[in-house]
């Protein structure tokens, strides 16, 4: 048994602003296992200023984590809760391992060729006339649902934007989701629901910051426009259920990289489930392996729900995979082939 790690820092094409930061580029680690003609591959995505994981330490702990895989001791689960990434990746390597083909995960009809998963166009920050074209493009590329960013821009500005948007495609036509990051204000942010809710808006995400949970509890109950969490949930584990029952959201977002893998995630969904709360699942930024993990996993759970899996076209120097984007679909081509020796070492 071998493990090793290596570091990937993906280049967008075009920086990608949030409420909180703008982005270059993104550092992802990733962690190999080899059992004599068998490889396992997991991804390690840090988004810095986000992420629960240190980035100042994260090499010396996946040096130590690949270090007991090699000598093939057990790792107590427990030296990795303050590091979901590494967890996510290490699940995912495991896993992979043991299968008998390289990148195929979960066995269905999404991993076997013959189906794929519906997936919400995403819109970034920029300025207006930026946000306007990126808007036109998804909607001709077959996009029915977008995500768009807001809150670093003037709020009558995103506003006019929403505005624009839905004078020309009903909410028949088009599903808008908007994503605060935690941008608004807690003091108006209930003002700017109620403004933004004269368009049919799907969902916000995290509107408010996270740790205040009374007050996301009240904006849940009054909100025109259903909430969904998505930061909140991160380094939450034995108090999830406690969480839920306060602020009771209509949504979680679900992001394995951030809250610990699919067991994590899997926990969360036991939790939410006799609750009527919906979830979807949402990349943080991986590259095409972290993706065609959660894609095979949010195939398995029967999740109806369009996905945010649409990222890996944000990247300049990504891995090759069978990952294609089609319309509002994302699903594998047999025809394309993953780049297994951009992995050896």
């Amino acid at each position: 048994m071998k493990a090793y790690f290596f570091k990937h820092n993906l280049e967008f094409n075009i920086p990608a602003k949030t409420s909180r930061d703008v982005l270059y580029e993104k550092p992802s680690w990733f962690i190999v296992i080899q059992n004599q003609n068998k490889i396992g591959i997991g991804e390690c995505s840090i988004i810095p200023g986000l992420s629960l994981d240190n980035l100042y330490d994260i090499e010396s702990k996946l040096e130590y984590v690949c270090k007991i895989i090699s000598s093939e001791k057990d790792l107590d689960p427990n030296e990795l809760s303050e590091y979901p990434a590494i967890k996510f990746a290490l699940e995912t390597a495991q896993k992979d391992l043991i299968l008998e083909k390289p990148f195929k995960l979960f066995d269905s009809h999404f991993s076997n060729y013959s189906d794929s998963i519906k997936i919400n166009g995403l819109v970034w920050m920029g300025d207006i006339k930026y946000m306007q074209s990126q808007v036109i493009q998804k909607i001709n590329s077959g996009f029915s649902c977008i995500k768009i960013k807001v809150g670093a821009l003037e709020f009558e500005s995103e506003l006019e934007l929403i505005k624009r948007i839905r004078a020309d495609f009903s909410n028949h036509d088009l599903e808008i989701r908007l994503d605060a990051n935690g941008a608004f204000e807690t003091k108006d942010a209930l003002d700017k629901l109620n403004r933004l809710s004269e368009f049919s808006i799907h969902s916000i995400e995290q509107p408010i910051k996270i740790n205040q949970w009374h007050e996301m509890a009240n904006l849940c109950e009054s909100s025109p426009i259903p909430i969904a969490l998505d930061e909140e949930l991160i380094g939450i584990n034995s108090d999830r259920k406690n969480l839920i029952e306060t602020i009771n959201p209509a949504y979680l977002i679900l992001k394995p990289s951030l809250i610990g893998g699919f067991q994590q995630c899997d926990e969360w969904i036991e939790v939410i489930k006799q609750k009527n709360i919906k979830w979807w699942a949402t990349s943080a930024l991986e590259s095409n392996v972290g993706l065609n993990a959660i894609a095979q996993w949010v195939y398995s759970k029967n999740n109806e729900l369009r996905q945010g899996l649409g990222t890996g076209m944000l990247f300049k120097n990504n891995i090759n995979s069978q990952l294609e984007i089609a319309g509002n679909t994302i699903f594998l081509n047999q025809k394309k082939k993953w780049d297994l020796n951009f992995f050896l070492r």
